[in-house]
């Protein structure tokens, strides 16, 4: 599974880092992109999970 963080985005007071992270379908078995915007603690665990 390929992971990725692609930027570091700062708004106001917050921290926030957008990361993307390739999941493979149980149906088709194609991979699809998840993207999400999160605090940087709390990438690992985003990445963590399935």
């Amino acid at each position: 599974m390929a992971k990725k963080t692609v930027a570091t985005l700062q708004t106001k007071s917050k921290r926030l880092t957008k990361a993307i992270k390739m999941v493979r379908s149980e149906k088709s078995g194609a991979y699809t992109f998840v993207e999400t915007i999160l605090a940087p603690e709390l990438v690992d665990n985003w990445f963590s999970k399935k």
